[in-house]
């Protein structure tokens, strides 16, 4: 499973307001219901541990449990829609492939 990492601000201009309402409204149900994702979450930074502002105001967390399905849905036209729309919020967002080498337990 890989995880991909969204890091970004917002445009100048764009309202928190109308991002959250258009992630919470759209984004978040139309990708967490592709097959190939397992878990989306998006993250509002409040600041810098030890104080300061962060380098980014948003980050998603995308959970994929399958690249290539994620690839084929990505190229659809639905799903293409949706990142015209969000590039029209998003400044420069930075898409980061992770994998997971290491885990402690929940508590």
């Amino acid at each position: 499973m890989a995880t991909l990492i969204v890091l970004f601000s917002l445009k100048a201009g764009v309202s928190r307001e109308a991002y959250e309402r258009w992630a919470a409204e759209v984004d978040v149900p139309t990708v967490a219901a592709l097959p190939a994702v397992d878990s989306f979450r998006v993250l509002r930074a409040t600041g810098l541990l030890g104080g300061g502002q962060p380098p980014y105001q948003y980050i998603e967390v995308i959970e994929v449990n399958d690249l290539d399905a994620l690839g084929r849905a990505i190229a659809t036209p639905a799903i293409q829609a949706i990142a015209a729309q969000f590039q029209q919020f998003a400044e420069n967002p930075q898409f980061i492939l992770t994998e997971q080498f290491a885990a402690g337990g929940a508590r």
